[in-house]
């Protein structure tokens, strides 16, 4: 073991507290002495993200794309930290609902601009999907107080509901390219009639939005999300075809702002994967697009906070399976959905101090949810883990506490972040009363509704 490694001051990431700005950070990079005196601090399940690591991929993404617009898609996560980090490095907030958008500008007004003007919402872009009346009317009404605001439609009908509700203000069209990309069919979005208005029928739409009175600032596409190296070409024909969009729309509409591509921008979750080549993505995105005479956007989320975020779980159980050692961990998920969900590989590492001296089987670590698509993996080999162990699980900066959820009845973990060898409580850990509250807040309404009377029955025929 390291010095460093004994240090309980040290940073979590031996790679930060060395000064190195890798493509892309392993789990074998993280500090296990570290994360082991956070889980006993903190308790487990826990989430650990790494603020610096975060400003190291932002400042990777803007050498590759230096004229480029980056606006961090909050959804991957929300935490304010982030946002505020990410805010004061220069970087915007694309919001995906209006809990987002409020969280955005709320970070916002704690990251004045660097210009020293008062917020007025540039920084902030609002792109919902099938956005419901609550968050369409919330969204205009920020844009009132807001008015540097830009919201994207991505259907006829959303800016029909916009104009209803008086919205005449800056206006961004996503629109349906035709191609999709990423690490699982769930999250190819280019191609899926779910996400904005077909690319054939985008300068029409445009076109009547500009002659009723909106402010046409820009169009907008995403291909999905986790696209990898393999899949560059179909990236760069989604850029094709959005370079060409762009241009039609201003030969028929009128000067853009800019021209978002989105995001998507892959990560390797498997040890022995490649790092993306940001370089070559960034030169093919600029071919690609070809001169349009409007500001390259780019929305990365993933790709910002994914190996900046590790979750610590704590082993409760090993028993000798038919063909593996099933271990049992008191995360699962309702910590980290991914794995269930996309059948995720996230890496996992052995925090135990002797970890490296244990015999190596496989082992399929699964979590407490009566759910067989409740595991992290299966039959992969790691050193023999045993009851009180640490494990790590890489890569879970991204769509992590996002996507926690309560099923089980089951509260959601804490999180902390750290920056340099600092760290501070992000989220506090949930307890059951937490999420058995709105059931026990809507009783009490419900006894000062009725006078503390019972409530009358329902008659039915």
């Amino acid at each position: 073991m390291s010095e460093s490694d004994e240090s309980e001051d040290a940073a979590v990431s031996t790679a930060s507290a060395s000064g190195e700005n890798p493509p892309v950070r392993r789990l074998a990079d993280w500090n296990a002495a570290a994360l082991r005196d956070l889980e006993a601090g903190y308790g487990s399940p826990l989430y650990v993200l790494d603020l610096d690591r975060v400003r190291e991929n932002h400042a990777r993404l803007e050498a590759a794309f230096p004229d480029a617009e980056v606006m961090y898609a909050v959804k991957a996560n929300a935490l304010a930290d982030v946002l505020e980090a990410l805010l004061a490095a220069g970087a915007g907030l694309e919001c995906a609902s209006a809990g987002e958008l409020e969280r955005a500008l709320a970070a916002a007004e704690s990251v004045p601009p660097a210009d020293g003007l008062d917020p007025d919402g540039s920084r902030v872009h609002y792109t919902a999907v099938n956005p419901p009346s609550a968050d369409l009317e919330y969204a205009v009404e920020t844009a009132a107080e807001y008015p540097g605001l830009t919201i994207t439609a991505g259907a006829e009908d959303t800016i029909d509901r916009l104009a209803e509700r008086g919205y005449d203000g800056r206006l961004c069209l996503r629109v349906n390219p035709g191609v999709g990309a990423g690490h699982h069919e769930k999250v190819e979005t280019g191609a899926t009639a779910k996400f904005g208005v077909p690319a054939e029928r985008a300068v029409s739409v445009l076109a009547d939005a500009a002659e009723r009175g909106f402010d046409v600032v820009g169009v907008h596409a995403h291909v999905g999300s986790g696209v990898s190296a393999d899949q560059l070409e179909a990236h760069r024909e989604f850029v094709s075809r959005m370079g060409d969009l762009a241009r039609d729309v201003v030969h028929e509409v009128g000067d853009l702002e800019f021209v978002d591509v989105g995001g998507g921008f892959g990560v390797p979750y498997d040890a022995d994967e490649e790092p993306l080549d940001l370089e070559a993505v960034a030169d093919a995105t600029r071919t690609a697009l070809g001169e349009v005479g409007a500001r390259l956007t780019i929305e990365p989320g993933r790709y910002l906070v994914a190996d900046a975020g590790v979750l610590l779980t704590r082993v409760n159980t090993v028993k000798a399976a038919r063909d593996t050692l099933a271990v049992g961990t008191d995360a699962g998920m309702t910590t980290l959905l991914r794995p269930a969900m996309y059948d995720a590989a996230h890496p996992i590492r052995n925090l135990a101090t002797d970890a490296d001296d244990r015999e190596t089987v496989p082992q399929t670590v699964a979590g407490p949810i009566c759910e067989s698509s409740d595991v992290f993996c299966e039959n992969r080999p790691l050193p023999h883990s045993e009851r009180g162990d640490v494990l790590a699980i890489g890569n879970a900066g991204a769509y992590g506490y996002e996507m926690a959820n309560h099923y089980n009845s089951r509260p959601r973990p804490a999180s902390v972040v750290a920056e340099g060898d600092e760290v501070r409580l992000s989220r506090v850990r949930e307890t059951v009363a937490d999420v058995t509250r709105p059931e026990r807040t809507a009783r009490e309404q419900n006894e000062r509704e009725a006078g503390g009377n019972a409530q009358p029955r329902i008659e039915r025929s």
